[in-house]
């Protein structure tokens, strides 16, 4: 259900989202509620341990804060409409004298997602009590989503300026995924607890979501890449990536700066690359089939931005070849069959950030997602056919074999794809109804059974199965692995 107009965020929000990457509302609830619901979370902190995953279905009052129409309509003007709550949630404890944690990036739970500009996921922050500066807010790094890199992870050493995320009971700030944040210290003598909640998105933006006047990207002065924050509104917007006069003068000089040390003049020449159009496609390819392999593979170690690990399509050049959209498209597809892996895993990993404009690549795809014997390959296969969908009774059989897949993101990102796009199809649900219980993968069992409700069920009973999804229980998690 769309929020009334009045409770979708401004373009003014929408502005300071894409730029600095961060959003707050108030759930608008009495103040006794949230006194309430910081008893009952303290009680079965102290008494069970903590639930992780299952904080929601142990308290399931949580859920009225993200029902509030401020919240919803928030998320709705970010995300668009029919958004997924995701079941990965967690419930923080800042105690007294807590010196805080080290800057980090959230990991998409296990999975390798690359970290695009256009962002299909968020996290939701909320504060049961009201928390002030010295209570250890949960800190961020405004306008940093996008860096891989930070000064120092240390926040003693960091040079980067940061925020506190501050407020009142029932403040709910609504940040980037991909945002660097930490528990600050706290020098108070009052708990804090924090919600922590994730979001995606389940359709391609049509056009804005948000409230207010149409308008055109206007960047502010602060703002320290405007290629890329255009590159963002227009998606957001419904809109392909604008171009500017191919310039082959421009174009050498930002395909050199892709190599430069500096990882913001990299981003920016990356995303300036992307408005070049068809000009800059094939120097573009060119410099992705020359990576080495050596080059790919360092992006997957454990790191502070990919607590589990990264994906080896994260390339400036992929980044390029994704901000481009269309014109990039045909040479992507025929990257799929290249001899190296590295460069498939990328352009099949490209093709679903582009979204919609590469829509006539879903048979690629596919092919690629049930022949390719590379598990890379398959992965971002999974994750770009979760973007475009729309699948067919032909594609029944390559679907089926991915949720039997012997790689655990493979299953998951396809029955994500299929909550997504539902496909009436009796094996499937069959499928989908034995992943959602004998499945070894926790995200695998909650898709599987969020895709299955959707194609067994009527387009009248979506309220009926988000609360049944949001309040199910997973077996699987316990306080000794709570997500």
């Amino acid at each position: 259900m769309t929020p009334h107009n009045a409770h979708l965020l401004t373009v003014d929000d929408i502005h300071r989202f894409i730029t600095d990457g961060y959003v707050q509302v108030n759930a608008g609830l009495p103040a006794e509620f949230h006194r309430d619901l910081y008893e009952k979370i303290e009680t079965v902190l102290e008494e069970e341990g903590n639930p992780g995953n299952n904080i929601l279905p142990r308290i399931p009052e949580i859920r009225r804060v993200f029902d509030q129409p401020s919240v919803r309509g928030a998320l709705t003007s970010l995300l668009g409409p029919g958004y997924l709550m995701h079941p990965h949630r967690y419930c923080h404890l800042n105690k007294p004298g807590s010196p805080g944690q080290q800057w980090h990036k959230d990991d998409y739970v296990f999975d390798h997602n690359v970290r695009h500009a256009r962002c299909r996921w968020v996290m939701a922050f909320y504060y049961p009590q009201d928390v002030s500066e010295d209570m250890g807010p949960t800190g961020i790094l405004p306008g940093r989503q996008h860096y891989n890199r930070i000064s120092d992870c240390d926040a003693a050493r960091s040079t980067e300026s940061a925020l506190g995320l501050t407020g009142p009971a029932g403040t709910v700030s609504i940040v980037n995924f991909d945002s660097w944040h930490r528990a600050t210290a706290n020098a108070s003598d009052k708990k804090r607890y924090m919600l922590k909640f994730q979001f995606t998105r389940t359709r391609e933006p049509g056009g804005p979501s948000w409230g207010g006047r149409k308008a055109e990207w206007n960047p502010s002065n602060g703002n320290a890449h405007p290629a890329v924050s255009e590159i963002v509104w227009n998606w957001m917007s419904g809109l392909e990536p604008a171009s500017v006069k191919p310039n082959g003068a421009s174009i050498d000089r930002y395909l050199s700066a892709l190599d430069g040390p500096d990882e913001g003049a990299r981003l920016q020449a990356a995303y300036e690359l992307g408005r070049r159009g068809d000009s800059a496609v094939e120097p573009l390819v060119e410099r992705l089939c020359a990576t080495q392999v050596e080059d790919a593979l360092a992006s997957v170690p454990k790191n502070p931005a990919n607590p589990t690990g990264g994906n080896p399509s994260e390339l400036t050049s992929a980044y390029a070849l994704s901000a481009m959209g269309r014109p990039a498209v045909s040479r992507l597809e025929e990257l799929l069959e290249d001899d190296k892996w590295w460069v498939r895993a990328a352009a099949a990993d490209v093709l679903g950030d582009i979204g919609l404009p590469a829509s006539t690549s879903r048979p690629a795809l596919l092919r690629s997602l049930g022949e390719d014997e590379n598990a890379w390959v398959r992965r971002n296969a999974s994750e770009s056919l979760a973007v475009l969908g729309d699948f067919v009774p032909g594609d029944v059989p390559v679907l089926r074999s991915a949720l039997a897949d012997e790689d655990e993101r493979v299953r998951r990102n396809i029955a994500f794809a299929l909550a997504r796009h539902p496909l009436r199809d009796a094996s499937l649900v069959d499928d989908l109804a034995v992943r959602s219980v004998e499945d070894e993968g926790r995200y695998v069992r909650y898709y599987a059974q969020a895709a299955a409700a959707r194609m067994a069920g009527n387009a009248g009973n979506e309220s009926l199965w988000e609360a049944m999804l949001a309040t199910r229980w997973c077996p699987l998690t316990t306080p000794k692995s709570a997500f």
